[in-house]
């Protein structure tokens, strides 16, 4: 894949406030806003399922910790030579006895046969199908722009999850594939790259405002999804539209939707 990062920061175009005419390409969060995930229930029992694949390397009291920092580590990194995975790989091994050599076909093999078990806390938003179709079917490309803080086998399965794995998406952002996380403005600039396309040309629907709309600052057009927005007050609540997931595709094409136009100062 082409790496925008390496080449330097790009010069993205200002989208024009409620111009959805030249939209090309839809980038979708998946994580509450395609797939609705029950995070107090999932990531406790993820990070059991998985410490316990490992106990026989690394005690849980330890191997939390060390993924929890590894983690952070390839959030914060911002070197275009590295990609995620090997930006975790580092900081997970950097110290550890266990080399990868031993534990990563353990984590590859958790994430095949134990992974998908964890679908009892998780299932698809309601209509998330038929906006992406919609999407798709309008002659416009869609990228599930999820955070790539996971392997493409765990990714793929929780679109299996959303009932979206046999849609033809144009990008999947996954570990392997990236250099960068959100919120980074990086990540967004990769995705852009990638598809050879302009920011101008791109609309990011989320419902994360710290994650999604920091879209905005490559220049790509944001709809807040609602109603489940998460908002840690970090960045101002100023998306170029807001509404449910079901009105994307009335946006897109300019028909009656409920989505609001960004006003200047706006906030939750």
């Amino acid at each position: 894949m082409t790496d925008g990062g390496k080449e330097g920061s790009m010069v993205m175009d200002k989208p024009e406030e409620g111009n959805t005419g030249r939209i090309t390409t839809v980038l979708f969060d998946l994580d509450g806003t395609l797939l609705d995930v029950d995070v107090e229930a999932f990531f406790p029992a993820y990070f059991d399922a998985v410490a316990a694949r490992v106990s026989r390397y690394i005690e849980p009291d330890q191997f939390i910790p060390r993924l929890m920092r590894s983690t952070m580590a390839m959030i914060n990194n911002l070197d275009a030579s590295v990609t995620n995975a090997e930006a975790f790989a580092a900081a997970f091994f950097d110290g550890l006895d266990v080399g990868p050599e031993v534990l990563m076909p353990v984590f590859e093999a958790f994430y095949r046969e134990e992974f998908p078990k964890l679908r009892c806390y998780a299932k698809p938003v309601e209509g998330a199908r038929e906006v992406v179709r919609s999407v798709i079917d309008s002659g416009r490309r869609a990228v599930i722009a999820t955070s790539p803080v996971f392997p493409e086998v765990a990714i793929r399965e929780r679109l299996r999850w959303a009932g979206l794995e046999d849609l033809p998406f144009a990008l999947i952002t996954t570990y392997e594939n990236m250099h960068f996380c959100k919120p980074h403005r990086q990540y967004y600039e990769e995705i852009v790259s990638h598809l050879g396309c302009q920011a101008s040309e791109c609309l990011m629907v989320g419902n994360d405002v710290e994650e999604d709309l920091a879209a905005q600052d490559v220049g790509i057009a944001t709809y807040l999804v609602e109603p489940n927005i998460i908002h840690r007050g970090k960045r101002p609540c100023t998306p170029d539209h807001r509404g449910p997931l079901a009105d994307v595709p009335l946006l897109l094409d300019g028909r009656e939707h409920r989505a609001l136009i960004k006003a200047p100062g706006r906030d939750i």
